[in-house]
């Protein structure tokens, strides 16, 4: 966990990423991976330290950020198809929870589930790129916005690695709204990055 003296800044960087990362993820698509790269290594190493001295800490984060930005962008050409499968892995969580009886679909129906999705995601690159960015940066974007604003239960999770902030299907009851804004948010990223970029091949 960063000192709460980090928050503000740490929330100021997920907003002005979410933004770029919502509306102009096809454009910065090599950005936004390493970006997000950085957020889930630096919140994967923050939940594994212990208790330790601030300057401890933040290498601790810094490093962890770093490694994980390095290995998206080197993993760039998987990129798409990491999309494709967490899109597709995500939609069978939505569905699965809401018809059936269990919280989680099976193991084997879940990989299942994002081949498919990754195989899909490739045959519809561009498509796939806005609407994967899209939603991710409109989440991270909503999230900055609550801390910036004073939200302390999102200040904390920018700063904590609090689950809130990487899964949008488990918001902070408080705002039990979020979800909703998300999409909208998402929506309208995905369109004008639809109408502010043309189709490329090979991309």
């Amino acid at each position: 966990m960063l000192p709460a003296s980090y928050a503000v800044p740490a929330t100021a960087v997920l907003a002005l990423g979410g933004l770029l990362a919502c509306f102009a993820g096809y454009r910065l698509f090599r950005f936004v991976l390493a970006m997000y790269g950085f957020i889930v290594g630096a919140f994967f190493t923050a939940s594994l330290m212990g208790p330790a001295n601030q300057w401890t800490l933040v290498v601790a984060f810094i490093a962890g950020g770093l490694l994980g930005a390095v290995l998206a962008i080197v993993a760039y050409f998987l990129g798409v198809g990491l999309i494709g499968a967490g899109l597709a892995s995500l939609a069978l969580n939505v569905g699965w929870a809401r018809l059936a009886s269990t919280p989680d679909p099976p193991t084997v129906l879940l990989v299942v589930t994002a081949v498919v999705g990754a195989i899909a995601a490739l045959a519809a690159v561009r498509y796939v790129v806005i609407i994967g960015t899209a939603l991710a940066g409109a989440w991270t974007l909503l999230v900055g916005a609550f801390g910036l604003a004073g939200d302390p239960s999102a200040r904390a999770a920018a700063t904590a690695g609090d689950v809130w902030i990487l899964y949008p299907l488990d918001p902070n009851p408080a705002h039990w709204w979020a979800p909703f804004a998300w999409i909208a948010l998402a929506i309208a990223g995905a369109v004008i990055q639809l109408s502010t970029t043309k189709k490329k091949t090979g991309r």
